[in-house]
């Protein structure tokens, strides 16, 4: 086994951040992984899977409710983003956050918060539609699967709330956030569910 003496905490806090692990777990895999980040969130996979389906496993019964109206007031949002302390819920990261994605969704209109919450049946034409294209662009038939299932992944990415790009900085997704604050206070932090409306729209 690899050790380093001095593990910096810049580095601690970066492996917490990706993996959601605690901290002394995260310092513990790096000094395993003698400072090498790809094999730290290796150890923490094997090692610590356990503790973060506890986590998962944990409800998350506090939160708030943000609202956004758009400047034109034509464009409303609801938005829940739950977490499992109100200690949690009252600090400015977290109402940052809710005002963030509440943003989102009035700017990005998403139609679910998860990929597994969107309708199988909508999930199906999407593909069947996709299918079509390829066969009518005269796509090989051994690469037509692959072309299918890097449209639907683009599907998720443009119509679901954590898989889309935040509209602040396209370098993260919203599910980026959703984790990095979750790292941030040792909380489970999810988006329950939203609501937009718009005027004279669906």
């Amino acid at each position: 086994m690899t050790t380093v003496k001095e593990i910096p905490a810049k580095l601690v806090a970066e492996l917490r951040a990706k993996t959601g692990a605690g901290m002394m777990d995260c310092k513990k895999a790096l000094e395993e992984a003698g400072g090498d980040m790809a094999k730290a969130e290796d150890i923490l996979r094997v090692k610590y899977a356990g503790k973060a389906d506890k986590r998962a496993a944990k409800a998350a019964g506090e939160g708030l409710i943000e609202s956004y109206v758009h400047f034109n007031g034509k464009v409303g949002v609801l938005v829940e983003l739950n977490c499992e302390t109100d200690f949690v819920a009252r600090t400015d990261d977290f109402r940052q956050l809710a005002k963030d994605v509440a943003l989102q969704i009035a700017s990005a209109k998403p139609v679910a918060v998860r990929v597994e919450d969107l309708p199988p049946e909508v999930v199906e034409r999407e593909r069947r539609i996709y299918e079509a294209q390829v066969i009518e662009q005269k796509k090989p038939e051994n690469i037509r699967a692959k072309i299918v299932d890097g449209m639907l992944k683009k599907y998720y990415e443009e119509s679901v709330l954590l898989e889309q790009k935040f509209i602040k900085d396209d370098k993260q997704t919203i599910g980026d956030l959703v984790r990095a604050l979750a790292a941030k206070t040792g909380e489970k932090v999810e988006v329950r569910r939203f609501a937009r409306f718009e005027l004279g729209g669906v």
